[in-house]
């Protein structure tokens, strides 16, 4: 399976974006999904993950209140929607689909099944 992720681009700090992800061969209702990110020199980290339903999310602290991960599994894609963006948001992000649930393990990012392409997100103070 691939997936992709689309949506990203440069916008104003405080302002928002909505990340797209789309997958061919694989089913995301068939796994536990995820995005990522990865500034420049910096570690991949977590940013959400969603669990056994859209009332079962992880965020990490730094996006709380600002981001929100969902599916759709009609349209096999899932999306995050990222609002009051500031400037340590700028990141290439992706997303991922693992089959264990991914939060419970802290939307940890090291071993999972799948990754989708990269979306760089570009965020101007």
């Amino acid at each position: 399976g691939a997936a992709a992720g689309v949506g990203g681009g440069l916008v104003q700090t405080g302002g928002s974006l909505r990340l797209s992800c789309a997958a061919s061969g694989l089913t995301f209702d068939d796994y536990y999904i995820g995005w990522f990110r990865q500034a420049p020199g910096k570690d991949r980290e977590g940013v959400a993950c969603l669990g056994d339903s859209d009332r079962d999310t992880y965020y990490v602290d730094s996006v709380k209140g600002r981001f929100t991960i969902s599916s759709d599994n009609a349209k096999n894609e899932v999306y995050l929607q990222m609002n009051d963006l500031k400037s340590e948001d700028t990141a290439v992000y992706y997303c991922a689909a693992d089959q264990n649930d991914l939060t419970a393990v802290g939307c940890y990012y090291a071993g999972l099944d799948f990754w989708g392409k990269g979306t760089l997100v570009t965020v101007s103070s």
